[in-house]
This record gives structure tokens, sequence and C-alpha cells, in this order.
């Protein structure tokens, strides 16, 4: 990208947009910018900063680094911006609406591409190149220590020769600290919109580190929770597993990006300095990236180890259950062989009992002694075979 500081005088642009009539209007209806950029929406639903419902968050305009005007509408800071030739807009804007987006583009000679990607969001990381102007797509991220999840959004950020466009969905990353940062060190920012590129991308990317920090601690968190047994475990590492694939979508690309970036370094005149921080942020992103490729695979190796330990512990109530039956057979085996033993002598007893006169017994002198000793034939004849068997 040619150095700003070398360029003439920014003359007033000529457009042939398709969509004239919503630019018009939204040049015209442009709500007040507020005084500081906010990282999040109020509990109304209302982007922050939007002062009477616009999606405008900060419009300012700089120059040598120095912050020299705010402006109420967008049509102030593009008649501002052509009156300085040294001068950098810096738009910032959350949930845009068309129109806003539509004078943008034609003020700045955005491509319609480009356009419309910020306008349906849901896009993954990337960096093109339109012309004179770099079209930036980020995933920010945060991670929520109540829930203990991590929280995506996304960033659509245009930079041009004088002009730095910033279209957030999402609460991450917080763009007034960044905003902050680069006031208080006009070094920097004299080195115009790719310093102000950098400094979102390092914010975005040093966003990452609590996130890393917090995934962490869920994983040992779950090892734990393995190893106790805790039946909720699986659902959790499901869980913790899509988002960490979600992760990799967001700083996977970040690492080509970057190269990218640092391949046209001698094309578009970087500045040297602005060279080493973009391959500081560069290194930080592959650190990144190489923890969330870790991350993925200790907890499939996790989900691995809990898939046994739950099946262990399932054959194990199996055999419990097992014994417990057995235990159970055999003693039914024992009730059932005595019940036997003591059928075959009620059955005697009962016979001779019925008292019958035609029962030739009844007579008998040795009936007696012969029936007592008829069943206890019986019962120790039982009593051998069902020990025989094991039954006793």
């Amino acid at each position: 990208m040619p150095d700003r500081r070398d360029r003439p005088a920014r003359p007033p642009k000529k457009h042939a947009w398709r969509r004239q009539p919503a630019i018009a209007e939204a040049q015209a209806t442009s709500e007040p910018v507020p005084p500081a950029e906010s990282s999040a929406a109020p509990a109304d639903g209302v982007p922050a900063g939007s002062g009477r419902g616009g999606s405008i968050v900060q419009s300012a305009l700089y120059r040598d680094g120095r912050h020299i005007a705010s402006h109420d509408t967008l049509a102030e800071t593009f008649r501002r911006l052509r009156e300085t030739p040294d001068g950098m807009a810096w738009i910032g804007l959350q949930r845009p609406s068309e129109a806003e987006l539509l004078s943008l583009a034609a003020e700045f000679d955005l491509h319609e591409l480009a356009v419309e990607d910020a306008l349906e969001a849901h896009q993954r990381p990337k960096l093109e190149r339109y012309g004179d102007t770099l079209f930036v797509v980020l995933r920010a991220a945060r991670y929520l220590d109540a829930p203990e999840e991590v929280d995506f959004g996304e960033l659509h950020v245009f930079v041009g020769r004088d002009f730095v466009i910033t279209v957030r969905h999402g609460a991450a990353p917080d763009l007034s600290a960044v905003r902050r940062r680069m006031e208080e060190d006009p070094e920097l920012l004299a080195l115009g919109p790719e310093a102000v590129l950098y400094a979102i991308l390092d914010a975005v990317v040093d966003g990452y580190a609590p996130v890393v920090a917090g995934v962490q601690n869920d994983i040992d968190e779950i090892e734990t929770e393995v190893f106790r047994g805790d039946p909720e475990v699986s659902r959790r590492i499901y869980e913790l597993s899509r988002e960490m694939v979600e992760f990799q979508r967001a700083t996977r690309p970040l690492v080509g990006m970057l190269h990218g970036l640092m391949a046209g370094f001698a094309k578009y005149g970087t500045e040297e300095e602005l060279q080493r921080y973009l391959r500081d942020v560069a290194d930080h992103v592959t650190h990144t990236s190489e923890r969330v490729d870790g991350f993925r695979q200790a907890l499939t190796d996790i989900l691995t180890v809990n898939a046994t330990l739950v099946t262990q512990q399932q054959n194990a109530e199996m055999r419990a259950l097992a014994e417990a039956g057995f235990e159970q057979n055999e003693e039914i085996k024992k009730i059932s062989s005595w019940a036997a033993i003591l059928f075959a002598p009620t059955l005697v007893g009962t016979i001779y009992g019925m008292n019958f006169e035609n029962m030739p017994e009844l007579g008998w002198g040795f009936g007696y002694p012969f029936a007592i000793l008829l069943m206890a034939v019986v019962c120790v004849s039982l009593y051998f075979i069902f020990k025989r068997r094991r039954w006793l």
C-alpha cells in the first residue's frame, strides 16, 4: 500500500455505484456520533454508542498521528476528509444498515462484494485486496467465565490510503481500547491505515490468550471429572470440542493472512517498524493456532479415555449383576431342594392320612414303621442327590 504521506491532496470522488438513492438517503440521515467507542451493546439491544438508534460508534479524523476532529455524521466526515490532504478517517460501525454501508462504499470506492460480505456477516477469516483497498475479515473470541464457554464475534475491516472502516458483529473485540492505544502513540498512528490494521490484528490475537487460558482450565477440570466418573462429562467434552472447531476456524486462516501481508511488504512500501510488529503478531497467531490444535487432540484423547472408562464401568456393573443373579440362583436351588425333601414325607403322610376302609396298609402291623422308613429313605435319597449336584 503506498505511503499516505506521499500522495497528493485527495480530490472529490465520482462513483458509479449501482444503488445511489440509498446512498444519498444514508448521507442525509446519518446519526450523530458519540464521543467514545464501546465494546458491547446495551441491554435494550441498541448498538453501543448508537445515540438515537444509528450504528455509528465513532467517526474521527486524524492527521500526522493526532486526533483533529470527531464528527456527528458520515457526510461531515467525508467533507472534512476531502478538505484535509494528509488526513485519515477512522470510522467504527456496529451492525450497520445497508444504506450506511452503501454510503461508505460510494465515498471510498469499496467493492460491492466486500460490502455484501460486511452486511451479511458469518464470513470466514480472509484477506482480500480490491485495488488500493484491503478487506479483512477477523473472528474475535472471548472467554465467558460464568457459563464457561467461548463467545465469538466477527469484525470486518476496510483499509484504504486514507481511511479505516471497522464493521463489528458481536461484542468482541474491544476497539475502544485499540483507538485509545493508537491515540496515545502518535508515532505509530502516523504510519497510517496499515498501523491501525496492525493494532486491530494485535488486539484480536491478544484476545485469544484469555480464551486459551480458560480452555486449558476447562480441559483440566474435564480430566478430573472423567476419572471421577461424572455422567455429564461426555456432554461437556462434546460442547468444548465444537468450540475448538470454531476456534480453529478463527485462528488457522490468520496464519496465511499475515504471511500474505508480509509478502507484500516490499511491493507496498510498508514501514520497517510496522513490519516487525506484524511479524510479532504472526508469531503469536502461530503459537495460538498450535495450542488450539493441541486442545482438539487432547479433547479427542479424553473422549476416548472417557468412553473406555464408561465401558469398563458398564462391564463391572454387568459383572456385579451376573454375580448377584448367580447367587440368587444358588439360593433358589437350595430352597427348591429343601422343598422337595420336605415334600416327600408330606406326600406319604397325606396318602396314609386319608383313612379309607379299603386301604390294606391300615390293618398291617408294620404299616406305621414302614411309612416312617419310607419317608426317611426318600428324604435321605433326595438329600444325597441334591448334594451330589451341589444344590445343597
